[in-house]
């Protein structure tokens, strides 16, 4: 594989994968039979992302660094020829009867329209700075576009112009549609959530919360599940699409990009930026993990299931809830430890999968313990037991962003909270949830008065500082100088000057979770001949 994989495509018929490599300005070519690189496609600087036709024949490669689109023959995996577009074309999207490519340019403020026919630029649309993900509708009627600076625009592609804007979350970058239409996906950065847009209304119905760095998501063909790539945590988080929550979070490869699920769902690829590679994963059973006390819905996929009898998890049978010939909705039995998953029906029995029984976690720490109710961009640890696969972690009702995740240690950002005081730290993953921690949110703290406000320069004042928020006060220093202090109240702090070697007015530093507030205090010399 070659470095910084960034988008992946699969071949209409499923049996390639191609992967644009943007450190080593290639395209590889993955045979999904034998998950082997079979060719190794040079490109230009920069290539993002292979937007294949409908008829698998042609490929359109976002080459970011060069400004071009180049049109690869996938029959021979040359490139045939190159098509100049805006600065930084980011993701391309062919309309379904594949006359038009639609490509958004990430350092400009339009989407460039190519007609597959000539080759040539034929159009471009202005949606505003930072267009990175694009897709069009089933119907090609319509093409979303997601703008990290300007929200997602709805292009009417009938006459190349903006017709909607939608509000999303905190930086919009990349998007999926439900196989129907229906549903869009948009991966906000900013925020670390996935909006759920209805496309009849344009109007966002649910905002799915994930971890950081969310990047390509892509809708499983059975639309019941939409798995999100999360860049900083190195996981893909499964969303239940009937519940719009986020069901598990599987670990993959360092700085997971590029994603993409096989056409008969039973496989997902991954592309791994900072490791150079690509996970593959069956998705046969999702979620394949979950509490011992069993309960969760889960999907089973494969071929030939339609009138199953019996869907068991090691010995214990589950419930079925839905049935066709590509997928069952069966409800996990109580277990434990890992388990096969056998479906049987009038044709026998066979194996589609693991499911994994985990066990409850448990918190042991918290460190830093607070923070401010405006929230914070500084890491807070969690220690533990039995966390891998975090799912969620709420400060009260403030959801946290997952930043890492080990078995025995979670980093996270603390959100914005209602007001200040202590609040239950729960960590939810797939064995259960668990509380016992508390986070106190901190409001800012202020100085109004420092009294008395002067003393000698030989130290030992006893100056009560007034203000507000004082109570987790953790330093104060004249001049620099650490002081011993005491904390009275949240609005009383009670310190000793320190010695100083000049008289004059210095600055009475107060530091704290949240801000560090000034006063000023006087030094004045001793008599003298």
């Amino acid at each position: 594989m070659g470095t910084l994989p960034q988008g992946i495509t699969l071949s209409p018929d499923g049996t390639r994968a191609y992967v644009a490599n943007r450190g080593s300005d290639t395209v590889s070519v993955i045979d999904t039979a034998t998950d082997t690189v079979t060719a190794t496609i040079p490109t230009g600087a920069g290539p993002v992302l292979v937007a294949l036709g409908p008829d698998g024949t042609r490929g359109y490669v976002t080459v970011a660094d060069a400004g071009l689109v180049s049109v690869l023959d996938t029959a021979t995996n040359t490139l045939v020829t190159d098509i100049p577009v805006g600065a930084a074309p980011a993701m391309a999207a062919v309309t379904p009867d594949g006359t038009r490519v639609y490509v958004t340019q990430q350092a400009d403020t339009t989407v460039s329209v190519i007609d597959t026919a000539t080759n040539t630029v034929t159009g471009t649309i202005p949606v505003g700075v930072g267009g990175t993900g694009v897709v069009i509708t089933p119907d090609g009627a319509r093409a979303y576009v997601a703008c990290y600076s300007a929200g997602v625009r709805v292009i009417d592609t009938a006459t190349n112009t903006v017709t909607t804007t939608i509000t999303t979350g905190d930086v919009p970058i990349l998007l999926a549609l439900s196989p129907d239409g229906s549903r869009l996906y948009v991966t906000n950065v900013g925020s670390a959530t996935v909006s759920v847009v209805d496309t009849a209304t344009d109007a966002v119905i649910d905002d799915v919360g994930v971890s950081a760095q969310a990047r390509f998501p892509v809708v499983t063909p059975d639309n019941a599940h939409v798995l999100v790539a999360n860049s900083l945590p190195d996981t893909v988080s499964v969303i239940d699409t009937a519940t719009r929550t986020v069901v598990e979070n599987i670990g993959v490869g360092a700085g997971p990009t590029g994603l993409a699920v096989s056409s008969d769902g039973t496989h997902a690829y991954v592309g791994n930026s900072e490791a150079g590679t690509v996970s593959v994963f069956a998705t046969t059973v999702l979620p394949d993990q979950g509490s011992t006390a069993g309960g969760a819905a889960v999907t089973v996929t494969g071929h030939h299931l339609a009138n199953a009898t019996a869907v068991r998890f090691g010995t214990a049978q589950a419930g079925i809830t839905a049935n066709t010939d590509t997928s069952l909705t069966v409800t996990e039995p109580a277990g434990s430890g890992a388990v096969p998953v056998t479906v049987t029906t009038a044709g026998g029995t066979g194996t589609l999968g693991t499911f994994y029984y985990a066990p409850l976690p448990a918190l042991t720490g918290i460190s830093p313990d607070s923070g401010p109710v405006a929230g914070s961009d500084d890491e807070i640890t969690l220690t533990g037991r039995n966390l891998a696969g975090a799912i969620d972690v709420h400060f009260g009702t403030s959801r946290a962003v997952i930043q890492s995740v080990s078995d025995t240690e979670i980093t996270v950002r603390a959100r914005t909270a209602p007001g200040p005081g202590g609040v239950p730290v729960t960590v939810r993953t797939a064995g259960g949830s668990v509380q016992g921690l508390t986070y106190t949110y901190v409001s800012s703290s202020t100085v109004t008065d420092i009294s008395p406000n002067s003393g000698p320069t030989s130290g030992g004042t006893v100056v009560t500082i007034t203000g507000t928020g004082l109570s987790y006060t953790e330093q104060v220093t004249f001049n620099g100088t650490p002081a011993p202090f005491e904390i009275v109240s949240d609005t009383t702090v009670s310190a000793t000057s320190p010695p100083s070697g000049a008289a004059g007015t210095v600055t009475v530093v107060v530091t704290g979770p949240v801000g560090s507030p000034t006063g000023s205090f006087t030094y004045i010399g001793g008599p003298g001949i």
